[in-house]
């Protein structure tokens, strides 16, 4: 790039950051990678809305002219202070992609063929009807998103585990979040982020670990930058082995070996006890200790970490002793420090242990429960938190922090949803990959898939390919065609964002609802309309009363008042008016919690200490004993490196709707990030096709030399369908969370043109 020139994709993400509603169009003559503002679209009406991508949940307004969205801008009174990012911007134009899906389509002759509604949902319920009745509930399953909407996930859950009487649900927050909600839950007892994004304005330190929050959270980023800029002091600190625009900009970057996080973490924990910053009267009156299920005490943690000294971790971490002890001083001696992670932390075979690890840290040092100190994860999609994690639409898990493990639990569900007891199954069910184990086993028989693309999206993806050619397949997507569709008996075209209405949830606790604005094209239906048609045709109709996304978050709500996750105060009325509401918000005059566990802040803790740890019965925090462990995929003279894999500012996911946008045509996907070091050693040159290889599979993309990168390990993202690079990811999991190991894949590299 030429001295003072940006390129057209650094003045996107400035822009689009800083500058709500900017539309695109085209190069300003003579001013090469620069665009110009579109002239002012007319708009009959403005409605406020929250943006369809990450979970950082941006209020926007949203502007239509003609049964049709025209415009989009950042809502300058939510939390987000009118700023979105280039995905934010591009919401008017996804609802009008290429590709989107119209009609039905049933599979005849090995082709997908243009159907009825009512012969495709005839189909479906004769299918599923018959595998129940001949090989039990067990036999099908639902595999959902974070990119539902509360009611349609919930009513997914409730079809499934009250209906038919199988816990086969599961979905793709498996892959992203579910080391974080094991994680909270194990410390704390219940999920979710206990501080809110209002923490960002009171930090004095920030520790961002596994996270590239510039690219994946803009606006969260933007924020950080705000604090940064206001008070110049603020320490940064990003734990990462890329040298990500995160890292650019911080203070101290320790650029880490995937999947060394434990290690590191008790490293700092020795650094906290070594130099007195340990919170006593968080040990003494809030805090139990742990090693796996055998009860310990603060003496046993002491004697733990003194195992991980700095000079010994340093060598397994890459990282100087010296820095260790810095950032460890850093952390503890703040005003405020905030902790900031999401899917490095998350996607590695110890995703559990580094999250626990994280709580710990703030728990040992006080930083947690007052501004600016708190351990905060950041969720991937717009409702993976809400949505999917609190409505329990997992395989072990029930509403409200319920598991399907605890007969107690069961049996509220079961009183709550109106069903007999025994109802509940007491197994739980196949997590995302065991699901598609079962699928490849011909365990089971029928699975429907809603709002996700599985077949690009998981690990060992051909693996998985092929177990879906053995199951009866129905997809319901808003887009076709997709890498999951090609493999679909039915097809079921669904409503997108503002064709249809409800609740979405993010990092921070905050419900929001995304109004009906506009009709769906075709004859695409909302999921919810799906679900309900579904139940009417297996007979569980009875069952599923709540049939509008009105009545549905009802029903929710009021579920929700029997437990710590009550929002039975957030009614549609309010969040009409209101900019999002973070629960537990328990009555209609509620105005919501900024910080659990708080008494005198937190509507559900009880006492007037500092503390209460409510989701523990004893009101006590965990502060777990981790070990770190070999890698789950090692490194070998055969497979010398390790692959990473993560995201692009400006795609989303697999493609299926980004992928589609004209304006992000010229944003590649299809690269790997290598070291000049290792692109010597390996014959690979900038710009080539390289071949990756793994234990599990190969993949082609092109070399993109960078000292971005530590020597030993590259990166990819995962967007690519061409690519497909999740062809060669670890499908190890997590033992606690049954998250995938996305983060440490050994692998090798060689030129493209020299393999055979």
């Amino acid at each position: 790039m030429e001295s003072g020139k940006l390129t057209r994709r650094e003045l996107l993400q400035r822009l689009s950051a800083l500058a709500g509603g900017l539309i695109l169009t085209g190069p300003i003559s003579g001013c090469e990678g620069f665009w110009q503002r579109e002239p002012a679209i007319p708009v009959d009406s403005w409605h406020k809305g929250v943006c369809r991508f990450c979970g950082t949940g941006c209020g926007i307004m949203i502007g239509v002219r003609d049964g049709k969205v025209v415009d989009v801008k950042g809502d300058e009174y939510a939390h987000n202070r009118g700023r979105i990012c280039i995905k934010g911007i591009l919401n008017r134009e996804i609802l009008y992609v290429r590709d989107r899906a119209l009609y039905p389509m049933i599979r005849r002759n090995g082709r997908l063929e243009r159907a009825s509604w009512d012969e495709a949902m005839s189909l479906v319920a004769e299918r599923f009807r018959e595998a129940i009745d001949r090989y039990g509930p067990d036999s099908v399953a639902f595999y959902g998103s974070g990119q539902l909407f509360t009611e349609e996930s919930y009513t997914a859950n409730k079809l499934f585990k009250a209906g038919i009487g199988t816990n086969n649900v599961d979905g793709n927050p498996r892959l992203c979040m579910a080391s974080a909600a094991a994680g909270y839950i194990s410390v704390f007892g219940k999920d979710e982020p206990m501080g809110c994004y209002e923490d960002i304005d009171h930090a004095t330190c920030f520790f961002i670990t596994g996270s590239n929050t510039a690219d994946c959270h803009p606006i969260v980023w933007e924020r950080i930058m705000d604090r940064k800029r206001s008070r110049p002091e603020t320490v940064i600190i990003v734990v990462d082995p890329r040298r990500t625009r995160t890292a650019r900009h911080a203070d101290y970057h320790l650029a880490i070996r995937p999947g060394t996080d434990v290690a590191l973490y008790n490293a700092m924990i020795y650094e906290f006890i070594r130099n007195g910053f340990i919170d006593q009267d968080m040990v003494e009156n809030y805090l139990t200790f742990r090693e796996g299920d055998a009860e310990r005490t603060f003496e046993d943690l002491k004697r733990h970490v003194a195992q991980y000294t700095p000079e010994r971790v340093a060598p397994v971490c890459g990282v100087d002793a010296r820095q260790i002890e810095e950032v460890a001083y850093l952390f503890a001696a703040s005003e405020a420090t905030m902790s900031i992670w999401t899917m490095g932390l998350n996607q590695q075979a110890q995703g559990t242990a580094a999250n626990r690890l994280i709580n710990a840290m703030h728990l040992l040092t006080g930083h947690i429960g007052r501004p600016g100190a708190t351990p905060f994860s950041l969720t991937g999609q717009p409702n993976a938190g809400g949505g999917v994690r609190d409505t329990g639409a997992l395989a072990h898990a029930l509403p409200n922090g319920r598991v399907v493990t605890n007969p107690q639990h069961r049996a509220e569900m079961e009183d709550l949803w109106g069903v007999p007891r025994g109802r509940i199954s007491p197994k739980p069910g196949y997590h995302a990959v065991a699901m598609f184990e079962a699928m490849a086993r011909g365990d089971l028989k029928c699975v429907l898939i809603m709002g996700t693309n599985p077949a690009q999206s998981l690990p060992h993806a051909e693996r998985y390919r092929e177990a879906m050619q053995r199951t009866f397949l129905v997809v319901a997507d808003a887009i076709y065609p997709t890498e999951t569709a090609q493999f679909a008996d039915v097809f079921l075209p669904s409503a997108m964002w503002v064709e249809k209405g409800g609740v979405f949830s993010q990092s921070e606790r905050r419900y929001h609802l995304v109004p009906k604005l506009v009709d769906p094209p075709g004859e695409a239906r909302s999921d919810l309309e799906i679900l309900v048609e579904l139940a009417d045709r297996l007979g569980y109709g009875d069952l599923i009363k709540a049939r509008t996304p009105e009545e549905v978050w009802d029903e929710w709500r009021q579920i929700s008042a029997h437990s710590p996750y009550n929002f039975a105060g957030i009614t549609y009325e309010r969040l009409k008016k209101e900019r999002g509401i973070l629960w537990p918000a328990p009555t209609e005059d509620h105005p919501g919690t900024c910080r659990r566990y708080v008494p005198g802040e937190d509507p559900m803790a009880k006492g007037t200490g500092r503390f209460d740890f409510y989701g523990r019965p004893d009101g006590r925090a965990v502060v777990y004993l981790e070990h770190q462990q070999p890698s789950s995929d090692p490194r070998s003279d055969e497979y010398p490196l390790t692959l990473v894999t993560g995201r692009v500012y400006e795609h989303w996911h697999t493609l299926t709707i980004t992928g589609k946008l004209e304006e992000l045509e010229d944003i590649t996907t299809d690269f790997l990030v290598v070291h000049p070091r290792d692109a010597h050693r390996y014959g690979i040159r900038d710009g080539a096709p390289v071949l990756v290889e793994s234990r599990r599979g190969r993949a082609v993309l092109k070399a993109r030399v960078s000292t971005d990168i530590t020597p030993g390990i590259v990166f990819a993202p995962f967007h690519s369908p061409e690519a497909l690079v999740n062809r060669v990811v670890n499908n190890t999991v997590d033992p606690i969370s049954k998250e995938p190991a996305f983060k440490e894949s050994a692998v090798r590299i060689q030129p493209a043109s020299s393999a055979a």
